[in-house]
């Protein structure tokens, strides 16, 4: 596949991309893309293939999509597409200066903050918070009844990021108060705040009353913060701690705007994926069962749920994997055009606006086998459909991919490997009622989404399991890996060795590789990733591909050297 540069060839004569016909004076296509955002730019891209173009409101969108198209989405440089131009709407919820509002420079130094609450090491830590929120949701269920399964999922979710993300306070203090603040933040997205974030309408009023309300109780909370002896380890302690590579400190409108887009991020990612992970588990109950038998072989009736165990049930992970492809949350990104550029024998102007559609390329029958069909075992060798990175793409892809995507993978597996041990579950309404709702811009299955449960028997997972394997210990930083020193070996030149190869814009500084080998991966503060040696001997081989298989992003890549 053709990189950027070769996708950008400016000397070759250019020609306009696809223009989709009708559209309305003033509006374009604005309606029917308000209808059914996914459906439009399906319809545009089966019509017209993988760049067009079609106009909302006085904007000219090109629509790219297909692994080639998207390869020049994602891995242009902001100098060429700018990230921050295309979402004006969320100055107003993280306010100004502060993420897509800041400078490229600014933005880079605030995103990069966030990682240490995202790393493994951090997750290893928020594994027993989230087994928290899990039992607090299932006392509140009892042992059988009904439940409107996106309300529960979004709960669940919050809760779940505010505890490991936010802090004590927002959690068990202001409960009830954040949420309320988070609802009226979340309505402040919708598809006219794209083109007219600042209208003077209720929701966008309940909008920016929400934000004020949140700067004031961080505030608060920082003030308090500071009389205390004992400072807690969250990411909330982490951002008034932390400092600009200036030596500045950041404001509290800066930690309120950064904690804000921090659990945008995470929830929006989460809570509609894990309802669609039971809804297809519960259409599908041939494969429902399949990773129940799964998580009983691994956890029996009462095993521990920790970092290392939810990295050891590949049937789960494949079917959240599906559920990404066929229903990701964000069904659109942005970026605007700064300098004129090309796609094959295509024009791009400057001042255009692109959009990549991950529900679209993830339905391309070149991309994916059967794509209407949910398939997980699409993800095993020699398959593998998810090793091409711009063709599936759930969480985006280049340097801005979400960073949250290990911990979403993490939380959602630790929910149904509890959930799915604990209840068994049966859709309430019939199969095909359960759709995607695609009247918000975060796509979530369509309310009202009622599923019934009932407490699971598991005497006989309780009865083979009276002496189960240990699976209670949560990995530390260097388990399963080999001790320090471990390397020390015969290196002489003769001997066999591999090749480390590292994709720069891929690596985001999860340090999941450094958990994994520590010898061979190093991750500094500024998250940059180190190899100290790049051709080590076939002697750690089998770390060096763990710590590839773990990198969330991909970045990884190990070669054997042929002799």
């Amino acid at each position: 596949m053709a990189d950027a540069q070769a996708l950008n060839n400016n000397h070759l004569a250019r020609k306009e991309p696809p223009r989709l016909k009708g559209g309305l004076p003033l509006l374009g296509h604005m309606i029917p893309f308000a209808r059914n955002p996914f459906l439009f730019m399906k319809r545009v891209s089966d019509q017209l293939g993988e760049i067009a173009q079609f106009k909302i409101f006085n904007q000219r969108m090109i629509l790219l999509t297909g692994d080639e198209a998207s390869a020049l989405f994602y891995r242009s440089s902001d100098e060429q597409l700018d990230q921050s131009a295309a979402y004006k709407l969320m100055t107003p919820i993280f306010g100004e200066g502060i993420v897509f509002d800041a400078p490229n420079d600014r933005k880079s130094q605030q995103l990069r903050m966030l990682m240490p609450a995202l790393r493994g090491e951090a997750m290893r830590n928020h594994a027993d918070k989230i087994l928290i929120e899990i039992e607090d949701l299932t006392k509140q269920w009892g042992d059988q009844g009904e439940v409107d399964l996106v309300a529960a999922m979004k709960q669940l979710t919050i809760n779940t990021a505010s505890h490991c993300l936010l802090g004590r306070e927002f959690r068990y203090e202001l409960t009830d108060e954040f949420a309320s603040i988070y609802h009226d933040l979340e309505k402040g997205v919708n598809a006219l705040a794209y083109s007219f974030p600042n209208l003077p309408l209720p929701s966008f009023r309940k909008r920016d009353q929400a934000r004020r309300t949140l700067h004031h109780l961080v505030s608060d909370i920082v003030a308090r913060r500071e009389q205390q002896t004992e400072k807690p380890t969250d990411m909330f302690q982490m951002l008034i701690d932390t400092h600009y590579d200036d030596g500045s400190k950041l404001t509290t409108d800066e930690i309120t705007g950064i904690l804000v887009a921090a659990i945008f991020a995470g929830h929006h990612t989460s809570s509609g994926t894990a309802a669609w992970v039971l809804l297809e588990l519960l259409k599908h109950p041939h494969m429902l069962r399949s990773v129940q038998q799964e998580l009983d072989q691994q956890f029996g009736a009462d095993g521990q749920v920790s970092f290392q165990t939810l990295r050891e049930i590949p049937k789960l992970e494949n079917t959240l994997k599906e559920v990404l492809r066929l229903h990701p949350p964000l069904i659109v990104l942005m970026r605007q055009v700064t300098e004129n550029i090309s796609f094959k024998n295509y024009s791009i102007r400057a001042g255009d606006m692109v959009w990549a559609s991950p529900p679209v390329t993830h339905r391309m029958p070149n991309l994916f086998d059967n794509p209407d069909v949910f398939d997980p075992d699409r993800y095993e060798a020699p398959r593998s459909q998810d090793k091409n990175l711009m063709a599936f793409q759930p969480f985006g892809g280049g340097k801005h991919k979400c960073s949250g995507n290990a911990f979403a993978m993490f939380q959602i597996k630790a929910i149904f490997a509890v959930l799915l041990r604990r209840y068994e579950f049966e859709l309430v309404n019939a199969p095909e009622t359960y759709v995607d709702d695609y009247r918000e811009m975060i796509v979530q299955p369509k309310s009202p989404c009622l599923v019934r449960y009932r407490l699971r028997d598991n005497s006989r997972l309780k009865a083979q399991s009276s002496q189960p394997a240990d699976h209670t210990s949560t990995l530390t930083a260097n388990s399963g890996c080999p001790q320090h020193g471990a390397q020390k070996h015969n290196t002489l030149d003769s001997e066999p060795r591999y090749r480390i190869h590292i994709d720069r814009q891929l690596c985001q500084g999860h340090a999941m590789c450094m958990g994994e080998a520590p010898d061979l991966f190093q991750v500094d503060d500024h998250n940059q990733l180190h190899v100290p040696n790049d051709a080590p001997t076939i002697a750690s081989l089998e770390q060096a591909n763990r710590a590839a298989k773990h990198c969330p992003n991909q970045a990884i890549r190990i070669a054997v050297e042929q002799q």
